[in-house]
């Protein structure tokens, strides 16, 4: 198959989205398919983005003033590569956001005359308001509610990561035909960090307790109630350390709530780290990895992390309540400071859980490889293809194998 995909964020702009994106890609074209990605071009914020095995059309884009970090497409230029692409032969186009990639993604697609996927990553009725404070916050949940369910029947079928999330878009009224297809984990990737070598690089002693925590540092994130857990830990063990790895408009936010609640000494924000090894070894370096996110419609940090053998503390909502599915690797907190603090505490002191823990969370990881989710995701392809022959051939017709929707 010819692939087109089409997103409003890709690497170096660090998401959920792009590493999902660079995953099916990757794999997609080590199975013999051929990929392009239309993505936005980072070059004026100074941003190298990564070499692919596959082809990546920068398009010029614009600032976007509620998010610094991301970038608008700018339509008119896409549509200067339309005779190009037309000549191509795609035989699919993948949709990845619901901005400015979800309508010129729709009209690339009726251009080529091909079938179109869109993956719903984001659970945006719990996450529209953090961004547009001015508005009021139940007012923004039903424009994301309207809005999604709008642009979800506006295409062929959908992946969605999880189950949860899928029942959120049948609520909405979604009717379109989807199937839940989450992310999987590039076990090569993520089967050795050191430890050892992130905490003499950052000056943390071999004996300190750490916990990690690895994520966009943006509100709905719910890095709060991780701050509140540690003041809880740190009464406990005073000098445990939390490493927050990531970057987002939160930040200035949380390190003004970590010197509120006395925890300077006990945290250490490191910004964004490389897929080089840093982001590895910093996983490696706690003891557990702790996570407390309520709209995640996967959590792809709770795998990385089981799959280099850390123990993952963490509440189970939403997506992280099928990743975390029977509790092998870790323990499940409910969404309060106590209890996380408790169990966060519990993998700190005992050796013998923590290492249970580390042998659980690397064999249950390894259910989530790469390679047999994105095979599901072909299958997606070809019954949306095969949709679309049949019904010029004889009419409009369902596929039940759409709706093959069948925890992993």
């Amino acid at each position: 198959m010819r692939l087109l995909m089409i997103s409003d964020v890709y690497f170096p702009r660090i998401t959920g989205v792009s590493t999902s994106i660079q995953t099916f890609a990757r794999e997609f074209v080590g199975k013999g398919h051929g990929v392009t990605l239309i993505a936005p071009d980072y070059a004026s914020a100074g941003a190298e983005a990564p070499s692919e095995p596959f082809e990546i059309l920068r398009i010029p884009s614009r600032y976007l003033p509620i998010d610094p970090e991301d970038r608008m497409l700018r339509p008119r230029e896409i549509r200067r590569h339309y005779e190009t692409l037309a000549r191509r032969g795609y035989d699919l186009v993948h949709i990845h956001t619901p901005f400015f990639a979800h309508y010129t993604g729709l009209a690339l697609a009726r251009r080529l005359d091909v079938p179109v996927v869109e993956s719903y990553h984001t659970f945006f009725e719990q996450y529209l308001h953090h961004y547009v404070p001015f508005v009021p916050t139940a007012w923004m949940q039903r424009v994301a509610r309207y809005f999604s369910a709008a642009q979800c029947n506006d295409v062929d079928a959908l992946a969605v990561p999880s189950h949860a999330m899928l029942d959120i878009l049948k609520h909405y009224g979604v009717k379109t035909p989807a199937a839940v297809i989450p992310t999987g984990i590039e076990l090569g990737r993520f089967s050795d960090g050191d430890g050892s070598r992130f905490r003499a690089r950052w000056g943390i002693p071999a004996e300190r307790p750490v916990l990690v925590h690895v994520s966009r540092l943006a509100f709905e994130k719910n890095i709060e109630l991780i701050l509140r857990t540690l003041a809880r830990i740190k009464v406990q063990i005073p000098d445990v350390l939390l490493v927050i790895a990531g970057e987002g408009p939160a930040r200035r936010h949380l390190e003004r709530l970590t010197r509120r609640l006395g925890l300077t000494d006990n945290t250490l924000f490191t910004g964004y780290l490389d897929r080089d090894g840093s982001l590895e070894d910093c996983y490696c370096a706690g003891a557990a990895f702790v996570f407390a996110s309520r709209t995640e419609t996967q959590g792809l940090v709770l795998l990385e992390a089981m799959a280099l053998g850390v123990p993952v503390v963490s509440t189970a909502v939403m997506g992280t309540k099928e990743v975390l599915a029977g509790g092998r690797g870790s323990l499940i907190a409910d969404d309060d400071e106590r209890d996380l603090a408790d169990k966060a505490v519990r993998v700190l002191t005992d050796s013998e859980l923590r290492a249970r823990l580390a042998r659980e969370a690397a064999e249950h990881a390894r259910s989530w490889s790469a390679p047999v989710l994105a095979e599901r995701m072909l299958h997606l392809y070809e019954q949306v293809i095969k949709r679309r022959t049949v019904s010029r051939a004889s009419g409009p017709s369902v596929d039940p194998a759409l709706e093959a929707d069948d925890p992993i």
